[in-house]
């Protein structure tokens, strides 16, 4: 792609991550600049002709592709318009997301408005109010119940639409807007907003906001920024300047955002945050989960629930600096992020009980068997007050007792309930009551269904999979499973984070019992069983408990029975997270998906045959090769062909030999804009 000769302002960023600085140089844009200049020389330095460069032609009537390429999408009640190229980032696969967000941002307004006598009025709802008169009724009745109608309608409450500036509504921020999807999407479909704030970091994304705000007529309500979140939302933490709703979907971990987000939220706000760095909150990284959530991360097959309480404790420990409190609304874990809904509110005595909602968590490296250690013990005292102290543990001794292997250590986790169950039911009736108003309806209306027919008491879930692999026996229904646990007289429910979940309040020992009766149906050869390992010693113990695997009906969940779309499978290929906006816009394009496919296994264990390997190396393009810094020639063991055109088609003069390559940018920062 050829570049314009005009050289854009160099910038970098400051001290804090996300903010800009202009006016600073450094000396990578000064060897951009000298690349540049080489790359322009012989060429013609004529101003260009404005209606050829607006048909995509050169000057001279050569034609060439346009710098620019722009897709139009519609989403939901929104149009928006962004650049083909990867310059500012969308993902449509968070559609779902953002249908989720609208709904429970509705709900929401409509709790928080019915307090100061407004109603809201949503699209396609059936309005309640209506005053029905029968004509066929005699004049005088008519005329009664004419009065009766006006009447009613003087009483009626007044009403907030979809569209228009409700004075005493939502005051809305989102913290990194993008294309401003979002944003647009709230004040075309959710009613009883007075403002949404449309906030990036990114000069580029803000202009792109300018225009789908004008192209959506929505300008007298949404607000494009141009700021960095953090300092925006510090600016904000007066009571009177603080926002109702904070919405923040940050590319990887939004743990830099929290602490500005807890306190720019009002009283009894809503939070909403994504978190796509799911490879540290499953447990990955346990380390680096710590630095970003003050808690150890644990592999597990319920990583899913304990990356949300991971996620909640971060919240609340944040918000406990400043005499606050979270209240979760709604918890998701769904697709490749997890997405929570919190309320804060302030208040020195609760503050008090939030030791009390964390715990540890012992993991048995052996057979999965988890217990949960509170980190503080709140009890009643006289007078109706709460006593709070130091909890009492460890729970579990050095060695697991079922398979005598060692425990691991997590946490701390948030331990309460991951939803408002009352709050929930809210929103499912009215996704229910009006399903032509999103494209995901159905997704929605099958993973909240769920949600209600968890148990909100009982933190994690162990897997059908997980405990048939321990013993290495065949897999019991999950039916089978369940009505064992329910003849038990236990409670078990499913998990709408796991598709195999068994959730229960039943004790690991009642559970292992199930599983020894299950082998009895389904022997497992013990011969072929190492004394040590974890199978051959839980088998070796006779069962106290004798389970029965006839089906009951409540065995079978409403949701399953009903078949709701509950767990989505994935609709196409490299489907998921998408690469970060990078300025220049190189989208990801087949020479990408090359490069994914030429690298897959690299690391894997190398042939041991040398003619074989040293193929197999041949492979892989070599990195010094492409950094022009490679001496060993036709002798280096990887391979020097030189790029595809496809792959040379969008690089920019910057890409030569001498401008050093930048430093991938840590998640959750900020694209340097004016680098194009």
């Amino acid at each position: 792609m050829i570049c314009p000769p005009t050289v854009p302002t160099c910038r970098r960023p400051g001290p804090n991550p996300g903010s800009v600085h202009r006016d600073q140089f450094d000396f990578r844009c000064l060897e951009r600049r000298f690349c540049r200049a080489r790359f322009m020389e012989g060429q013609p330095q004529g101003p260009p002709n404005p209606g050829a460069m607006e048909n995509g032609t050169e000057p001279d009537g050569e034609e060439r592709p346009p710098v620019f390429q722009e897709t139009t999408i519609t989403e939901g009640a929104a149009r928006i318009v962004f650049p083909s190229a990867n310059e500012v980032f969308y993902n449509p696969v968070q559609e779902f997301n953002r249908d989720l967000t609208c709904a429970v941002i509705t709900e929401f307004a409509r709790i928080q408005l019915a307090a100061k006598g407004i109603q809201i009025k949503v699209p396609g709802e059936k309005d309640v109010q209506k005053v029905v008169v029968d004509l066929s009724e005699p004049n005088e009745d008519k005329a009664e119940l004419k009065e009766g109608a006006n009447l009613a309608l003087e009483h009626q409450p007044r009403t907030a639409t979809v569209g228009e500036i409700c004075e005493e509504g939502l005051r809305v921020l989102e913290g990194l807007a993008a294309s401003g999807l979002r944003s647009i999407r709230f004040a075309r479909e959710v009613p009883g907003l007075r403002s949404v704030v449309a906030n990036d970091a990114s000069a580029r994304a803000v202009d792109l906001m300018r225009r789908n705000v004008q192209l959506n007529e929505v300008a007298h309500l949404v607000q494009p920024s141009q700021a960095d979140a953090r300092m925006l939302m510090y600016q904000h933490q007066k009571a009177s300047e603080r926002f109702d709703v904070i919405d923040l979907d940050p590319y990887g971990s939004p743990a830099s955002f929290l602490d500005a987000a807890v306190q720019a939220v009002s009283e009894g706000g809503l939070l909403c945050v994504t978190c796509t760095d799911m490879a540290v909150l499953a447990g990955n990284s346990g380390e680096t989960c710590y630095s970003k959530y003050g808690a150890m991360a644990l592999k597990s097959r319920a990583c899913h629930e304990m990356a949300l309480r991971t996620v909640l404790h971060s919240l609340d420990l944040r918000a406990n600096c400043y005499q606050r409190f979270v209240v979760p609304l709604l918890s998701i874990s769904a697709d490749f992020y997890v997405r929570v809904f919190v309320r804060v509110f302030t208040g020195q005595a609760k503050v008090k009980a939030s030791a009390s909602k964390q715990a540890l968590v012992f993991q048995c490296v052996g057979c999965g068997a988890f217990h949960l250690q509170r980190l503080g013990k709140a009890s009643a005292a006289s007078g109706g007050r709460l006593k709070f102290s130091a909890a009492r543990g460890p729970p579990v001794a050095p060695e697991c007792e079922h398979c005598g292997q060692r425990h691991q250590l997590g946490g701390p986790m948030w331990a309460e309930p991951l939803h408002d169950l009352e709050f929930v039911g809210r929103v499912l009736e009215a996704v229910s009551a009006n399903p032509g108003r999103f494209h995901t309806a159905e997704r929605i209306r099958g993973v909240l269904s769920v949600i209600t027919e968890e148990l909100p008491d009982v933190p994690l879930y162990y897997t059908l999979d997980q405990l048939s692999s321990t013993i290495h026996c065949n897999t019991p229904s999950l039916l089978q499973l369940r009505s064992a646990l329910l003849h038990a007289g236990f409670r078990v429910s499913l998990s709408h984070a796991c598709k195999n979940a068994v959730k229960t309040d039943a004790p690991s020992s009642a559970l292992w019992d199930i599983m020894r009766c299950w082998e009895k149906e389904c022997p497992v050869k013990r011969e072929r069983l190492s004394e040590s390992s974890p199978a051959f010693r839980i088998l070796s113990v006779e069962p106290r408990l004798q389970a029965n695997f006839t089906i009951r009906d409540d065995a079978n969940p409403s949701s399953r029975q009903r078949g709701l779309k509950r767990f989505q499978a994935n609709p196409e290929a490299n489907w998921g997270p998408r690469p970060r906006a990078r300025p220049g816009g190189k989208a990801a394009g087949e020479s990408v998906e090359e490069r994914r496919r030429l690298l897959q296994n690299k690391r894997k264990e190398p042939v041991e045959d040398p003619a074989e390997r040293a193929a197999w190396l041949k492979t892989f393009p070599c990195k010094r090769f492409k950094e022009g810094s490679c001496q060993q020639g036709d002798q280096c063991c990887y391979s020097h062909r030189p790029l595809s055109p496809q792959a040379t088609a969008g690089a920019t003069p910057t890409d030569c030999p001498e401008a050093p390559r930048q430093s991938p940018v840590e998640p959750g920062a900020a694209a340097y804009p004016g680098i194009e």
